[in-house]
């Protein structure tokens, strides 16, 4: 067992890191009793929500779960109406916790619908995707999207602990495993060369991954767990953990959100860091190097939009304002800033 805390006064919470931990859940999840309110999807609930339901209800929770569609598509602000009403058939009060069983869709959607029901309720995560367990399940940012753009609506609400199991990602198909990989080389060209090297080095083998992968998601969630710790609410620090998103966040609104986060982001952090090497801003070779480990881990999609598409979405995203938008640049491998500028940053021909 690992166990990450993240220090946030009264918010602070535990990631605990486990091979198995997923049929133990409801020592964690446990608060006195009551009731637990379970959302998960169709890919996740034949694999896993048996057991879950199970540990919770031996931990002396009544239950009620719902499985939802898999995809993007079900992280909309039209699925809300249906969970609220079921919560309040299942007579879920503020003192009672609402599970999250599943990957990045389900966790944001989830955690939105606690954060929101009866002005917020307890909710922990259990992430079932390697995206989800290196990213999306730690910070507190929960949403979901609307037809203008990814993560418009949403709120800061920290769950209340989160338990990543690594042995889920067996039941993982080949290309959910490349997706996580995106935000996995997003942390090693932000925060940690030595990482983004071991990438490198591994070069897609998935034995060679598989080997490291318990160390590596322990690396990604202590670098997001410091960031958080700095910056709650994205003013400063953590908009670094942004790199690639402005770019794939629009790319995933134009391809209808049926290019994976993943791929997009891949696609963003080469896109952004070609324009920032051609404008000087950053060393040369680092666009290559992130090409290369993007296609050795399975990520070698191509932009499906033309660039006043882009552009024109990218005006749309929520780290713009005032007349300006915040990207996030490389000065090199594992060392990232912010630079102010606006979306016409995009129409560099590279």
């Amino acid at each position: 067992m690992k166990t990450l805390r993240v220090n946030l006064g009264e918010r602070s919470y535990d990631i605990i890191i486990e091979r198995g931990i997923i049929s133990r859940a409801g020592e964690y999840v446990k608060s006195g009793g009551g009731k637990a309110f379970v959302i998960t999807d169709s890919n996740v609930a034949p694999h896993y929500l048996g057991s879950v339901v199970k540990s919770l209800e031996g931990a002396g929770l009544t239950v009620r779960s719902v499985t939802l569609p898999a995809g993007e598509k079900t992280k909309s602000f039209n699925t809300l109406p249906m969970l609220y009403s079921l919560a309040l058939e299942a007579g879920l009060t503020r003192s009672d916790v609402v599970v999250t069983l599943g990957g990045g869709v389900i966790g944001d959607l989830g955690g939105f619908m606690a954060a929101t029901y009866m002005r917020g309720v307890k909710f922990v995560q259990i992430p079932t995707s390697l995206l989800a367990q290196v990213d999306s399940s730690v910070g507190g940012k929960v949403g979901v999207d609307l037809p203008e753009g990814k993560n418009l609506v949403g709120a800061f609400h920290q769950p209340a602990c989160v338990l990543i199991d690594p042995d889920t990602l067996s039941t993982l198909p080949a290309h959910f495993i490349a997706d996580g990989m995106g935000e996995v080389i997003k942390y090693g060209c932000i925060k940690d060369e030595a990482l983004f090297n071991l990438l490198e080095d591994i070069n897609g083998d998935k034995t060679r991954l598989f080997e490291h992968i318990d160390d590596i998601i322990y690396t990604c969630v202590d670098i997001k767990r410091r960031v958080v710790e700095c910056d709650e609410r994205e003013s400063g620090e953590r908009k670094l953990l942004n790199f690639g998103h402005t770019y794939g966040h629009a790319l995933e609104k134009l391809n209808n959100f049926e290019m994976s986060h993943g791929a997009a982001v891949a696609v963003g952090m080469e896109y952004i860091t070609r324009i920032s090497e051609k404008k000087g801003q950053t060393e040369k070779g680092c666009a290559e190097r992130i090409s290369k480990v993007c296609k050795a881990f399975g990520l070698d999609g191509k932009p499906s939009a033309d660039t006043d598409g882009i552009v024109s979405a990218v005006k749309n995203d929520k780290k713009g304002g005032k007349g300006g938008l915040d990207v996030v640049l490389l000065e090199k491998i594992g060392r990232a800033y912010t630079c102010r500028t606006t979306a016409d940053y995009f129409r560099e021909d590279i």
